[in-house]
């Protein structure tokens, strides 16, 4: 009777654990249940917090969530990034990445993350470009103006940072290194004090933003050569590449994409990424698309990782080359 009953009750709970194995399937079959944060490295205010906050308003909608965008800048982008590398691997924390964190391990060797192992890769949002922009009565019309003036009088020509490693700095390192020419690096603390000096005649060159330059070159202000993306922008359709106009093979490209903390549960990031390829189709991309320069992208998440690797490798030879380190 016992060996009976005992066989009754291990049935019965038996039963139990299966009718309740639905209730302890992962939470993920209900992402999102919460308000979802994407950690913008950034003050606020600038490109790439301006298109993460148009992300965050389109997946809203698509996710059925709040999205809210938290600001951690500092340490070059480090201290956001570091945050969301720590961050619970459950999809409701993200990074909105960009040039900076594929360069930051060629500048800074003792990162307090690492740059594959602690991140998933959601998607690959957009690219975009900097304009080269002179001073309007300048006497260089051209990218082969300026190349021919760099080689003339090489202790006079000087271009125009936003600091150490960003992509205004690199892309003019870059073309240094391409062009064979000299030209003085001086760093600023962001794109409108550059141009100012641009404009005043104190430098001579930026590779500056679309953002920061659009509204200067139609005003006049500024002379736009060339851009430096592989491709002509539909946005200046009249400027030629800066791999056209001299430097054959020269491209140098900012870009935004969106990073999940690693071990994030592969259906969590594919409605991610579903939710990005929706958000970049909006209304609010395409007037980005023009403001910011912004060519759409939105692939799955294994482009994103091969284009950061790509990247990363790209740019630590023009570091290592330049002998640029962080101080």
């Amino acid at each position: 009777m016992s060996v009976h009953r005992s066989k009754s009750i291990a049935s019965l709970l038996a039963i139990i654990v299966l009718l309740s194995a639905p209730a302890s399937q992962p939470a993920c079959a209900a992402y999102p249940e919460r308000i979802i944060r994407i950690v913008v490295p950034f003050a606020p205010g600038g490109g790439t917090d301006v298109i993460a906050r148009a992300l965050a308003q389109e997946m809203a909608k698509d996710l059925g969530a709040s999205i809210i965008i938290e600001n951690k800048p500092g340490a070059g982008t480090i201290i956001g990034t570091q945050a969301v590398a720590t961050s619970e691997p459950d999809g409701y924390t993200l990074l909105m990445g960009t040039f900076a964190n594929a360069v930051n391990p060629s500048l800074n060797p003792k990162l307090p993350y690492d740059a594959h192992k602690d991140f998933a890769p959601v998607s690959l949002i957009a690219r975009s470009f900097n304009i080269v922009v002179v001073n309007p009565k300048s006497p260089l019309q051209s990218v082969a103006d300026l190349i021919a003036a760099a080689r003339a009088e090489p202790d006079k020509m000087s271009y125009g940072t936003f600091g150490t490693g960003t992509s205004a700095h690199l892309a003019g390192e870059l073309f240094k290194s391409m062009a064979k020419v000299n030209l003085t690096a001086v760093p600023y603390k962001g794109a409108a004090p550059a141009i100012t000096d641009v404009i005043g005649g104190q430098i001579q060159v930026v590779f500056t933003t679309v953002a920061s330059a659009a509204s200067l070159i139609e005003g006049g202000q500024l002379r736009a050569l060339a851009v430096t993306s592989a491709q002509r922008s539909p946005a200046f359709p009249q400027l030629p590449t800066v791999s056209e106009a001299g430097v054959p093979g020269y491209a140098a490209e900012a870009w935004y994409g969106l990073f999940a903390p690693a071990k994030t549960p592969p259906e969590i990031i594919d409605r991610l990424n579903q939710s990005v390829a929706k958000a970049v189709q909006s209304d609010a991309f395409r007037r980005l698309s023009v403001n910011e320069g912004l060519v759409m992208v939105a692939g799955p998440p294994e482009e994103l990782g091969r284009y950061f690797l790509g990247e990363e490798e790209r740019w630590r030879k023009v570091i290592e080359g330049a002998g640029i380190k962080i101080e």
